[in-house]
């Protein structure tokens, strides 16, 4: 009897499809820029810059000593980790799938439950896992998962793939996936 198995008509986690565009990842300030990180709030006039620099040194300069150290203190690196993840998440906001394999590492989005290499089982096939992509926040808000009434969500999900590329044919393998909630 194939009734068992039969897909039903519903099926509540079935999700709509969707069209992924591919796009490289551009630089946050383009070379030929006259605007840099380090710049103060994008401000180009140089003028515009000296009123900036002056307004927030007259600022901080009113407050004591200890107080800037306080707030210097304050921020930690789980901070600082969560400020880069946002970001990088700023300059494409609906970037839902980060690929990169071999090259530069996943963004985390913690400072918590990153793995160390030996948390990574290698392949199948023995060789190393290496990392290739990585699922971003932003695919729960497209996939609606609130609406069926149980939670699914992560910070990160960053998948590892066999370094030595094996079972190149046509069929499946097994990788490795690393969830990484918010703290």
């Amino acid at each position: 009897d194939d009734s068992a198995d039969a897909t039903p008509e519903h099926n509540e986690f079935l999700f709509p499809e969707y069209e992924i565009l591919i796009e490289p990842e551009e630089p946050e300030f383009p070379a030929d820029s006259s605007v840099g990180p380090d710049d103060e709030q994008g401000a180009k006039d140089p003028k515009e810059k000296e009123e900036l620099r002056a307004t927030g040194s007259a600022a901080f300069q009113s407050l004591d000593e200890e107080t800037l150290e306080a707030m210097a203190k304050h921020e930690t690196e789980e901070d600082k980790i969560f400020q880069t993840f946002k970001e990088r998440v700023a300059a494409e906001p609906e970037q839902i799938i980060r690929y990169c394999r071999g090259g530069e590492g996943p963004i985390w989005v913690s400072g918590e439950n990153i793995p160390e290499e030996k948390d990574i089982p290698n392949c199948l096939c023995g060789a190393k896992r290496i990392f290739e992509f990585q699922i971003m926040p932003q695919l729960l808000n497209h996939l609606q998962v609130d609406s069926l009434g149980e939670s699914v969500d992560w910070g990160t999900l960053v998948v590892y793939t066999c370094a030595d590329n094996c079972g190149e044919g046509n069929e499946y393998l097994e990788e490795f996936i690393w969830k990484q909630d918010f703290s």
